[in-house]
């Protein structure tokens, strides 16, 4: 092919005035003249024979069979095409269109031919005389063309040298995008790119995120998987289970393997982006290993393929979704069809043999003599008579009109780009110097700079115009093949893929149309791991694809709201995560309340405490005058009741919801009302051991240092350190309200921060001080007579005052949130209940149960006895 490609530059090195071939390829084709020539290339016959490659000047005819009436079809467009523009007066006016169209047999070996054939007129004549060294005005200045992607990158990258125009309406592959490889290629089908986006949109749209992928074996199949590889995943957010090669020829073994992949594996979408022939191979060992349950995808090649279409194939392929060219509109395209007559006589160099092959495959005659190599005539004589209306043929079937619609818009966007190279204004034109391009000394480049500008509207009312890469503006319809209750199968548009400058890529579906292959009448699911739900987010599997995932919960704190998230996201701090952990709810804030049973049981307990200190006092003032009262230091039981008092009350701190206020007052009060109950007790005891000296000889002197002043002055100097410790604690470091988030993680313990740990340890330490003072002293004077058995009751007082907080330290530092609270409340009450008890209690025992021992002579016997 490549020698075939040098032909022209070996022919004008022979210096010489005419340029003389080696070999003439006799084509099967038709022709018509006219002042500017169009050809064109269609898949007439889908079959032939190996062709003698061995260079020779007799003419040679491919022996090609299969007849196509699509392919047929698609060839009276493009000469409908050109006689609708000879007839319009405001296109292309006293210009005259004429066409070269061949048939490639489906393949390179005989397209390529036919290229070349086209753009050298070696079709027509086989000596052709040129100006000097071969140039010249080509006899083509443009070719639609070719069927396939392969044969259109061969033949492009041939025509692509020369500038010489090729126009394809059927060639999708994403490589011909290249403009540095194929500078003068064009299309009027959406690139292959655009395809597989196309599809990925109709996966997103179902959720099918597991997909089995076939390809065939040659350029349209192998861009489009390395589309699918690379944009699958971003695009749609799915990947493919496999990804197979379909063969090209007929291999039972290969199909076998590839069919048993597909039934192993859990996908149950499969796309097939293949010719139909590799298609068809496929879909008869389908049939054969009766495999179903699966939804098809059709690439726009075999989507709307008569063959598949069958009642053999049909119970598996039903309900097919497949890509498909835009369908369009050609009025008068059915009457140009029914007038079509062929020639008696066939003329090998300029008759429309194609033709007549198309009367002999559709009425079953054949012409006398039949043509050499064309295998497929028989029966009786074609008179040339035959009426194609009374013969049911697909030729005039003109509702579904795809690729044929893209074969009017390429001849079209030829035309405009000529007309408007011809109304070029001299002096203005785009070339150098401001010149314009003549039809006479035209240049296949200057054609191809008016097709990247060519702006036009069918009647049909579509724009058509090429971008940069020669592409044209993309759309496809979206087609179903959907099984009719009388058996037959209709394939209708379900929807479309467009895109737009605004929007991106847009897919439209109305699904109530969709027929669907399944037993529910639903779309399938196709996923390699069920979507995760939320609460819990994707964990790819090691060493699979990115669609097949753990659904791992949420961690606590940590919440997914959205199917298949891919991560958690951590709640704010003052929320956690509910039951499902798909949201954030607020914390439950915890405190010691009054309303919780914990709460209540203190509550009471300390307003109890409370009515008793004033009962005792009551008891104590009512009987002021009594001996036991008088003997006990009166006004200090009365300020020891009122510290109690004061002891109970200040636990309430302790409960309700910390606030500023009571978090600076709580250990305050209590700071300072122990400390004066611990302050009187001392004094006390000092006072019992001061009136036991004195009792002594020359001790007298000993009273004159605890009187009633000295009394009060202690128990104030005692109170005041303690209140001025406080001072200074709240004024460096104030108690404040603090949520505490990290003890629970699920709560906020709402708690007062102590501010100053060592403030704190001060006011409690200045306390024990005190305690473990008064203790001692009661225990130097517990064998004192029973008249100063006060010392007694303060020595068991301080006992139970500090085994309850030596007991506090550590149950306060393990208790949890709230309780810790309760411990302190706990430990003043029980401390304050203590004394209460220890002091009071015998005396109220006497003074309402035994008066008679409310006197001064027993109390002085007692001691007497003693």
């Amino acid at each position: 092919m490549l020698y075939c490609c040098l032909f022209s530059a070996v022919s004008s090195s022979l210096y010489s005035s005419s340029c003389q071939f080696l070999r003439q390829f006799i084509l099967n084709g038709m022709h018509k003249t006219g002042d500017v020539i169009l050809g064109g290339i269609f898949a007439i016959n889908l079959f032939s024979a190996d062709p003698d490659l061995t260079f020779t000047s007799e003419p040679q005819l491919p022996p090609c069979y299969g007849f196509d009436i699509t392919g047929f079809r698609q060839t009276q467009t493009m000469a409908f095409a050109i006689d609708e523009i000879n007839r319009n007066s405001n296109l292309l006016p006293n210009v005259t269109l004429g066409y070269s169209l061949y048939d490639n047999c489906f393949q390179l070996r005989i397209g390529f031919p036919a290229a070349l054939s086209l753009v050298s007129a070696a079709g027509k004549e086989e000596q052709l005389t040129l100006e000097e060294n071969c140039v010249g005005t080509p006899p083509v200045l443009g070719i639609v063309g070719d069927t396939t992607s392969s044969n259109s990158i061969a033949i492009s990258t041939v025509l692509g040298l020369y500038r010489m125009p090729l126009v394809s309406y059927f060639a999708s592959c994403s490589c011909l995008s290249d403009r540095q490889k194929f500078p003068s290629f064009f299309r009027t089908i959406p690139s292959d790119a655009f395809q597989v986006n196309a599809m990925i949109q109709i996966l997103k749209h179902f959720g099918w995120t597991w997909t089995g992928l076939l390809i065939s074996d040659d350029d349209y199949g192998v861009h489009a998987a390395r589309s699918f590889h690379s944009d699958l995943g971003p695009a749609g957010g799915g990947c493919l289970a496999y990804t197979e090669i379909l063969p090209q020829g007929y291999d039972p073994a290969e199909l076998r393997r590839i069919v048993d992949v597909m039934r192993k594996s859990t996908a149950r979408v499969v796309i097939v982006f293949a010719n139909n022939f590799p298609t068809f191979n496929l879909m008869k060992e389908v049939v054969r290993q009766n495999v179903t349950g699966l939804q098809w995808i059709a690439s726009e090649i075999w989507s709307s393929a008569a063959a598949l279409q069958t009642p053999y194939f049909i119970p598996y392929l039903r309900g097919t979704l497949g890509i498909s060219v835009q369908r369009g509109e050609i009025p008068g395209l059915r009457d140009f069809l029914l007038q079509i007559r062929p020639e008696l006589h066939h003329n090998n160099t300029h008759g429309n043999s194609m033709v007549n092959q198309f009367w002999e495959h559709t009425f079953q005659c054949r012409f006398a003599p039949p043509p050499a190599g064309w295998v497929e005539a028989g029966g009786e004589l074609c008179t040339g008579q035959e009426v194609i209306e009374n013969v049911e043929n697909e030729l005039v079937d003109v509702s579904n009109l795809r690729p044929e619609y893209n074969v009017y818009k390429a001849v079209y966007a030829l035309a405009y780009a000529l007309d408007d190279m011809l109304q070029c204004e001299p002096g203005r034109g785009p070339f150098s110097n401001n010149t314009c391009a003549h039809l006479q000394r035209l240049e296949p480049w200057q054609l191809v700079y008016y097709l990247d500008k060519v702006n036009f509207t069918t009647k049909f009312g579509d724009r058509v115009s090429f971008d940069e890469n020669g592409d044209t503006i993309p759309i496809y319809d979206i087609i179903n093949w959907v099984w009719l209750p009388d058996g037959r199968t209709k394939v209708q548009t379900v929807g479309e893929v467009k895109r737009s400058a605004f929007k991106g890529e847009e897919l439209t579906l109305d699904e109530d149309k969709i027929f669907w292959n399944f037993e529910s009448k639903q779309p399938p699911q196709s996923v390699c791991s069920e979507s995760c739900p939320p609460g819990t987010r994707m964990a790819r599997k090691q060493g699979k694809p990115e669609c097949c995932f753990d659904c791992v919960p949420c961690s606590e704190g940590m919440i997914s709201n959205t199917t298949d998230s891919m991560e958690c996201t951590s709640c704010p701090e003052d929320f956690w995560t509910s039951p499902q952990r798909d949201h954030c709810v607020p914390k439950k804030i915890e405190f010691l309340s009054y309303h919780e049973p914990l709460g209540i049981c203190l509550t009471t307990t300390s307003l109890l405490g409370t009515c008793i200190c004033v009962v005792v006092l009551g008891i104590f003032i009512h009987h002021h005058n009594t001996p036991i009262v008088r003997a006990n230091n009166s006004e200090l039981s009365f300020l020891l009741l009122v510290s109690l008092k004061l002891c109970f009350l200040c636990s309430l701190l302790f409960i309700g919801r910390p606030r500023l206020w009571t978090c600076q007052l709580r250990h305050a009060a209590f700071g300072i009302s122990f400390v004066l109950c611990v302050s009187c007790i001392l004094v006390k005891t000092m006072v019992v051991l001061a009136v036991f000296k004195a009792s002594k000889p020359g001790g007298g002197s000993t009273l004159k240092w605890f009187g009633a002043v000295q009394q009060r002055g202690t128990v104030l100097v005692l109170t005041s350190i303690q209140a001025a410790i406080c001072t200074a604690w709240l004024v460096s470091a104030s108690p404040v309200p603090h949520k505490n988030i990290l003890y629970h993680s699920g709560k906020i313990i709402y708690e007062c921060a102590v501010g100053s740990t060592v403030g704190f340890a001060v006011l409690l330490g200045y306390i024990g001080l005190l305690a473990v003072l008064s203790f001692l002293l009661a225990f130097l004077a517990r064998n004192l007579p029973d008249s100063f058995n006060e010392a007694k009751l303060i020595n068991f007082s301080m006992l139970i005052f500090g085994a309850v907080w030596v007991a506090f330290v550590p149950a306060y530092i393990n208790s949890p949130g709230k309780y810790a609270d309760a411990v302190e409340v706990f430990a003043i009450l029980a401390s304050s209940f203590g004394l209460l008890v220890a002091l009071f209690g015998p005396k109220c025992y006497i003074i309402l149960l035994r008066p008679e021992r409310n006197t001064k002579k027993a109390i002085m016997s007692r001691g007497t006895t003693k």
